[in-house]
Order: C-alpha cells, then sequence, then structure tokens
C-alpha cells in the first residue's frame, strides 16, 4: 500500500472519529448482541482473558479494548488513525476502564516478538492489499500458545457487493473484501485454526433497511445499525439465523456469507 492510501484511510477514519459520540456506545451489545455473530463466535473459543496481555488491532472507536478491560483483560488499543486511539480513550474513561492506546501501522507493528497473550482484529485487513502481512505480524507478536483472532467481510455474496457499490461515503475507496481461501494462509502459519461465517438469510435485514425501511446507506453505516437496534431486530434475526445453520451445511454456501471470523492459536 503506497503512502497515499496509507494517507486516504488515516483522514477518512480521522474524519469519522471526529463524529462518534462514545456516550451512544454500548459496549456490551457489539460482543454480545444477537447480531453480532462473528464476536460471539470468537468469545466462545477465546476463553478467560483475565491478566491477559490483549493487542486491539485496528481498534476503531474502542469497542474491542474496552469490552475486553472489562473482562480484566490488559488491552492496548491501537489504530493507523490518532482520532480513532484518542476516541477509545475516551470511550474507556467513560467506561470507568484502563487501556493504552497507540498509533500503529498493522504491518509494521512497533512491538517486540512474542508480546501479547491474544491479538484481536475487527474488519481491518480488508483495509489493506495484503492481509497476509498483518496475519504475519499478528503471528510475530503473540506469544507461543497465544490466539489470534479476526473478523473480516468476504468478497463473494453478489447482495453485499451491491451494497457496497451504493455505500460509497461510508467505505473508502481502497477497501478489498477477503477471499474465503485465506483460511488456508492462517493455518499455514497456525497450530490450530477453527472459523466460521456469518449472514447469509439473516442478510434480509439489509435489504430491508434499503427496500422497505428506506435508509440511505451512504447516510447510515447499516454494519452499525444491526447493533444499535438489536433489541428491534432480535427476533427477527433469530429466525433467519436458524435458516443460516441450514444453508451452511450446503457445500460452497459457507463462502457466500457476509462476514468471515478466526481463532487460531500459535
Amino acid at each position: 500500500m503506497g503512502d497515499d492510501v496509507f494517507a486516504k484511510e488515516r483522514q477518512f477514519h480521522d474524519q469519522w472519529a471526529a463524529t462518534i459520540d462514545v456516550d451512544g456506545i454500548n459496549v456490551k451489545d457489539y460482543f454480545e448482541a444477537c447480531t453480532a455473530p462473528e464476536n460471539r463466535f470468537i468469545l466462545s473459543h477465546l476463553g478467560d482473558v483475565r491478566g491477559k496481555k490483549l493487542l486491539d488491532l485496528g481498534c476503531g472507536a474502542g469497542e474491542n479494548s474496552v469490552y475486553f478491560a472489562k473482562k480484566g483483560a490488559l488491552c492496548v488499543a491501537s489504530d493507523y488513525s490518532p482520532g480513532m486511539v484518542e476516541v477509545a480513550m475516551q470511550l474507556a474513561a467513560t467506561n470507568s476502564v484502563e487501556i493504552e492506546g497507540r498509533t500503529m501501522n498493522a504491518i509494521a507493528l512497533d512491538c517486540p516478538d512474542n508480546t501479547f497473550d491474544i491479538v484481536y482484529a475487527a474488519n481491518l485487513l480488508h483495509h489493506l492489499p495484503d492481509p497476509k502481512a498483518v496475519i504475519k505480524e499478528m503471528h510475530r507478536v503473540l506469544k507461543p500458545g497465544g490466539k489470534a483472532c479476526f473478523w473480516e467481510p468476504l468478497k463473494h455474496n453478489p447482495i453485499i457487493n451491491v451494497y457496497r457499490r451504493m455505500a460509497t461515503s461510508v467505505r473508502t475507496e481502497d477497501e478489498t473484501p477477503l477471499d474465503i481461501n485465506i483460511v488456508k494462509f492462517v493455518e499455514s502459519k497456525f497450530t490450530q485454526t477453527t472459523c466460521d461465517t456469518f449472514w447469509l438469510a439473516t442478510l434480509w435485514i439489509f435489504l430491508q433497511f434499503y427496500l422497505i425501511e428506506k435508509v440511505n446507506p451512504n447516510e447510515e453505516r447499516y454494519w452499525k445499525k444491526i447493533i444499535i437496534e438489536q433489541a428491534r431486530l432480535r427476533s427477527q434475526y433469530q429466525r433467519l439465523e436458524k435458516l443460516d445453520v441450514i444453508l451452511k451445511k450446503f457445500p460452497l454456501m459457507k463462502r457466500f456469507a457476509w462476514n468471515l471470523a478466526v481463532v487460531a492459536t500459535k
């Protein structure tokens, strides 16, 4: 990725950070809501994080770092956007927890080898042209037996690809959703890997936002809306999720999900 692209990413996320109201963020929902299946999957494979040193890569507004800090982890919230790191620190203060904030480049982490028990990344890899470089860095800074966990959008679903072409104001132009075969690379680097994909029939909710509720995809981020309004969406989501479970039993269907979640042990 050239310096100009890095600069554009930083500028986009700094501008976004300036609009965030930390008082409106319910940290728990991002991990425990019905509409957060990726993080629920990660939590089920992560175990007790108390006393664990955790690096949150691409921390954004800090929901992840603050959630894990509330669970007793020692969190470093890192992002290439200084604005986002600042918001993460504000969110931590609002939630009465302490985290360390650092501005870092995910493909060249300013951390020694074998430093962290957990490295967590949410929606980071697809912002970089070589996600494998990030995975290598995650592996490098993890202690032996440590866990890398991330969740990311996949490139294969035609409905989501239409949404991406519409929602140009809430995305950066250099984003590249992942190929599901990234899992094979993770398996080649780590001793144990588990993964799953999410949002097939449940993607009807995105269509509902656009077709029925007339929500402008350039004015509201759908992937934030599903968390913020999880209480309203719960019964509908849970019915559709049962259908997702059935659909994923068919060969090749998993690749057409919106998101992939991975937990890998070094």
